[in-house]
């Protein structure tokens, strides 16, 4: 009894940023245990605990780098819990176990709410239930019309059936999370860069799982009164939906043009494919760079230019409130924005006749900065522990790496099974902050209430810029 109160005392002085990032960190500790088990690896294969936490961070924070191939490594159990990982991950176990309360009949308190709100890192409390409801609904219809498909097109490999439905399955959940884990072997999607229908269905949910679960709420609403024909207030679009839906669009086809352009030529990836096959190869590689992982060409074959653009890409990331990871589109779109209205003499920020306020502003520089510091930092550390690795590696090899696990992407050019354990250490850390960095900050920056500052107003003093 007392262990009980204590407890509930304890969770009652948490916060809901700092229930979210305990409810993680739980998730690594039970999925390293359980992957570290004998049962959890085939059989002659050793694993050590280290790699076990890092397939488990991974897997929870969906990456997708892997320092042990997932095919070869760990058997159907461990498959199993790696699923599990990459689903609890991607919608959080916040959102998860508030579903099952309102199915239980249990009553949602206004803390659980707040969590929610913390997870989906959203403005307002009203309709939480009915989102929650609609993410994992939506979440399971999504992932089930994706595993149809996979295990049509798995089907068709000559596959038996009950493995082919498993490849199915386990790769609808993995895209749509934005994880990038893969059971085909080590060289993932590459051996169907030219399937037109794997290709389509891995782009499908991973765009689906990026745009943000906010997103789907505020599409489905206006569905829903277009259908019961009360449109006349709920024809428009929230501004932040149009922002994600235009920056999305445009950094797919931004990133795949600029791909096209600088690998046209490379018999090392898109070199050798016929045009058709060039141009989805390099839409496949833009929106798989958007914290999906899967590779479809050889990403140590890519050159410096492509590799520094997939660095930008994949540190951008997918959109806020998602399964993706990263800086995040509306972010880099305010700022974007804010660049052109400084160009163009505006003294406010406005979108489709609206304002952005200036703590929005300041929101997205700092957190451009502080990642943009971490990564940095993170390939500073890593050449100085991976100095001596077998991996023939380059900088722009670390800095892909970094960008990939900060950008919680899962792509790299070949280092990571190399990596020494202080290399794998770093990037475990860095995994868990590009999946809930940005989310921490963003929310301690809005909940940061300071009576000092509320209250004395310093005199305004101009400095020079440029």
């Amino acid at each position: 009894m007392k262990i009980k109160t204590l407890v509930l005392r304890f969770n009652h002085k948490l916060s809901p940023s700092q229930t979210i990032v305990i409810s993680f960190v739980l998730l690594l500790l039970i999925g390293s245990i359980l992957l570290y088990l004998p049962i959890s690896r085939k059989n002659g294969v050793e694993v050590s605990y280290l790699d076990a936490l890092f397939t488990t961070t991974s897997a929870v924070c969906v990456t997708g780098l892997v320092t042990l191939t997932t095919s070869a490594t760990w058997s159907i159990f461990g498959k199993i819990v790696i699923l599990c990982l990459i689903q609890l991950g991607g919608l959080s176990l916040i959102t998860i176990f508030t579903f099952f309360l309102i199915h239980i009949g249990k009553k949602v308190t206004l803390k659980d709410r707040l969590a929610v709100q913390s997870a989906f890192n959203i403005q307002t409390l009203s309709g939480m239930v009915k989102l929650v409801n609609l993410v994992i609904r939506g979440t399971l219809i999504v992932e089930g019309i994706g595993a149809v498909f996979l295990f049509i097109f798995f089907l068709q490999q000559k596959m038996a059936w009950y493995q082919a439905l498993a490849f199915g399955i386990f790769h609808s959940v993995s895209a749509f999370c934005n994880a990038g884990f893969d059971i085909i072997g080590e060289l993932s999607l590459i051996p169907y860069v030219d399937s037109i229908l794997l290709n389509l269905i891995i782009m499908f949910l991973v765009i689906l799982g990026g745009i943000g679960f906010s997103v789907w709420r505020d599409i489905h609403l206006k569905v829903q009164s277009v259908l019961s024909r009360n449109n006349r207030k709920k024809l428009y679009l929230s501004l932040h939906t149009k922002l994600v839906l235009i920056s999305t669009v445009t950094l797919i086809i931004a990133g795949a043009l600029l791909i096209y352009c600088s690998e046209y030529s490379n018999p090392g990836t898109l070199g050798n494919l016929s045009q058709g096959k060039r141009i989805l190869a390099s839409f496949f590689q833009s929106v798989t760079l958007r914290t999906a992982g899967y590779a479809s060409i050889p990403q140590n074959e890519l050159n410096d230019t492509s590799k520094m653009i997939s660095c930008i890409l994949m540190l951008i990331g997918g959109s806020p409130g998602g399964t993706a990871g990263g800086i995040k589109t509306v972010t880099v779109a305010i700022i974007i924005c804010s660049v052109i209205s400084t160009i163009t003499g505006c003294k406010n920020i406005t979108l489709f006749h609206r304002t952005i306020p200036v703590v929005t502003l300041q929101k997205a520089i700092a957190v451009v900065v502080i990642m943009s510091i971490l990564w940095l930092s993170g390939t500073v550390m890593l050449s100085f522990t991976e100095r001596y690795s077998d991996f023939n590696h380059t900088p722009m090899d670390l800095l892909f790496e970094v960008a990939s696990a900060l950008g919680t992407v899962g792509l790299t050019t070949g280092i990571t099974p190399y990596l020494s354990a202080p290399g794998k250490v770093i990037l475990i850390v860095f995994m868990f902050i590009g999946r809930l960095g940005p989310i921490a900050l963003l929310l301690s920056i809005a909940n940061r209430n300071s009576e000092i500052n509320g209250r004395i107003n310093y005199p305004s003093e101009d400095i020079m810029i440029g």
